[in-house]
């Protein structure tokens, strides 16, 4: 079976991964915790898809270290566009107006 990323939100700044990870391992093989330090989220990587599945059923809403916290699919990063998160112009498609 295939590994499932969770994203997971709304994260006390102060929560670990080691602490993330342990909750998480309730339901299951965690295969990596990645917290993004300042920014209130992070992911949990699962060993399979139905642990990922249960753990977010029965995690998403529930108050863990002071706040409740979002688990949700992640989804896969998307590549940003040019300077203007657009396509790039050209500088003569400018002269038109």
């Amino acid at each position: 079976m295939a590994a499932a990323k969770l994203y997971v939100g709304n994260l006390n700044y102060r929560t670990t991964e080691d602490k993330l990870k342990e909750l998480f391992s309730q339901y299951g093989e965690v295969t990596s915790v990645n917290i993004l330090q300042g920014r209130g989220f992070g992911f949990v990587e699962m060993g399979t898809q139905e642990n990922a599945q249960d753990a977010k059923a029965k995690l998403n809403g529930t108050e863990f270290d002071g706040r409740k916290i979002i688990v949700n699919d992640a989804r896969p990063r998307t590549e940003k566009g040019g300077r203007f998160g657009g396509e790039r112009r050209d500088r003569r498609d400018f002269d038109k107006f």
